[in-house]
């Protein structure tokens, strides 16, 4: 174990049921270098089975160069998250973050301030079948959203820290909050409490949508038999996830419909579709993702204290209202997201109807017009600015300072320097309205654009072209072009990983070339500079 470990090294704090899980996906990633417990039979069951780990019985034991797992008793959840993040260390907490909604502000920000990871256990969003059924969802393959519901099921284990509801419904609201889009306006919860007079044993909560969508969670721990289902019906189709069944029988398609005969509704009935899974452990890939985040290689982290947050606000407001008998409790304090899963700096301004995808940030003092269409994972960095019109591909980078215009289009993974300026008409006037002349001005994928750059609009720049820095591009740009000076002319040609390929700036037909950084090998066709398998 001592050798190829990765740069993440994480310290375990609880090895009970679940702690032992973490553990084995830890060890299996190489990355569990210590395991904590105060309990004198845990320890010695895990150095009998880490017999590589160090185990120590204290918090204050853990080295604080470690990145840290919480496993511990929920009520031990925020107290343990502060403490490491006081450390600088980076902590993943198992669901929930905490017991009280109050707590969570004041380690949201503590992560922020020590710039750590703070990333919440919601399982279920690692689980390929919900990706898969996230997917179809946003590419309208289920139409609009009517109702989910959800049963999760089971005889035990029985706790006495918390409720059926705080154990079990963690998991269902944290996937119907992200399914969603956003937060329910009105939350109501009942339940039965059959072993202990204070602690339910069996809860149905019921959520609402301003949209009109509907949700409710029936959990329990007094069941005959395990039980893990979730349903989600929309206007075109409906799915099924049953966690119980085969990987190739998990999420099965129903594109069942309803047509009105003589206004009566009719039920269209359809054969289901089982939909293809990858095989993937999803607390392989949570610990995975735990890792990636903490060394900064990850996506986007949709578990971290804000959304951990938003499923404690839910939680909380059912609790509310099944300790009320069941009278409904409104989130007025906490409206629905317009932009799920989007990160957006208080000083920003994003117009509602602008379409930006999951993972983008946008920070200080920029603007995202209505109609603006941003892909995922992208930056907009300090005042930065796109218009209604403008679209912008996946991992697009705005460095500070850049205005992306109507009739601008940035392919994936393009790259803008800071205060590099597109235009959108050729002949501009303070006084003459020149609105119906913007002219198309398409990047490709992969373009560099270097800081104080000029892109005349109505030209294209072909995909991986590297525009150098002050450059005043006023002609078209071939795909992989590198262009400098004002007018910009080709100076030379770059392979997709940046490198200048050694190549004579007059291409002729049959020319090729090995990249000397990544010995990716190109050939010109006659029209273009292209990979080798492709010719």
């Amino acid at each position: 174990m001592s050798q190829n470990l990765p740069a993440i090294q994480v310290a375990l704090v609880g090895f009970g049921p679940w702690g032992r899980n973490i553990a084995r996906n830890l060890d299996a990633l190489g990355a569990l270098a210590v395991i904590c417990d105060p309990d004198p039979q845990s320890q010695a069951a895990a150095q009998k089975q880490y017999p590589h780990v160090r185990v120590v019985a204290t918090r204050d034991e853990v080295p604080k160069d470690l990145a840290v797992a919480i496993a511990a008793p929920a009520a031990q959840h925020a107290e343990l998250a502060q403490y490491f993040l006081q450390r600088d260390q980076h902590v993943f907490v198992e669901k929930p973050l905490a017991l009280h909604v109050s707590e969570c502000q004041p380690l949201i920000a503590l992560a922020k301030q020590k710039r750590r990871v703070l990333m919440v256990g919601h399982l279920l969003q690692f689980h390929p079948a919900v990706n898969k059924l996230d997917q179809l969802i946003r590419q309208g393959s289920l139409g609009k959203l009517l109702y989910f519901y959800s049963n999760r099921l089971n005889l035990g284990r029985i706790r006495r820290e918390e409720n059926s509801l705080w154990s079990f419904a963690p998991h269902d609201i944290s996937v119907m909050l992200r399914l969603a889009g956003g937060v329910p306006s009105e939350v109501h919860a009942t339940g039965g409490y059959f072993l202990h007079p204070k602690i339910a044993d069996s809860t149905v909560t019921h959520l609402s949508w301003d949209s009109g969508l509907r949700a409710h969670i029936y959990v329990s721990w007094l069941h005959p038999f395990k039980e893990q289902r979730l349903v989600v019906v929309g206007q075109d189709a409906m799915a099924l996830f049953d966690d119980t069944l085969p990987l190739e029988q998990k999420l099965v398609l129903y594109r069942h419909g309803v047509d009105w005969k003589d206004g009566v509704p009719v039920p269209r009935k359809a054969e289901p579709e089982a939909v293809t899974l990858a095989n993937d452990e999803p607390l392989r890939c949570e610990m995975q993702a735990f890792l990636d985040a903490c060394a900064g290689t990850g996506g986007p982290l949709y578990t971290d204290g804000e959304e951990g947050m938003r499923v404690l606000r839910v939680l909380d407001a059912a609790e509310r209202s099944l300790t009320d008998g069941g009278i409904p409790v409104a989130l007025h304090d906490l409206p629905a997201e317009r932009h799920p899963g989007v990160t957006i700096h208080p000083s920003a301004v994003v117009g509602d109807t602008a379409q930006i995808g999951v993972g983008t940030k946008i920070w200080h003092f920029s603007h995202v017009m209505d109609g603006a269409i941003v892909g995922r994972d992208c930056v907009v960095g300090q005042n930065g600015f796109v218009q209604s019109g403008a679209v912008l591909g996946d991992n697009v980078r705005l460095q500070n300072n850049v205005s992306v215009y109507d009739g601008v289009t940035l392919g994936d993974g393009v790259f803008c320097g800071p205060s590099c300026v597109f235009t959108n008409v050729t002949r501009p006037r303070a006084t003459v309205s020149r609105r119906g002349e913007f002219s198309a001005t398409p990047i490709g994928r992969g373009v560099t654009i270097g800081a104080n750059a000029t892109i005349v609009c109505g030209h294209s720049i072909g995909e991986f072209a590297f525009i150098g820095a002050g450059s005043v591009v006023t002609h078209d740009v071939p795909a992989h072009a590198l262009v400098t000076g004002n007018p910009a002319r080709v100076r030379g040609w770059v392979c997709t990983c940046g490198e200048k390929l050694p190549l004579d700036v007059k291409l002729r037909s049959g020319t090729v070339a090995t990249c000397e950084r990544c010995g990716g090998a190109w050939q010109h066709d006659g029209t273009n500079l292209v990979a080798r398998e492709n010719v």
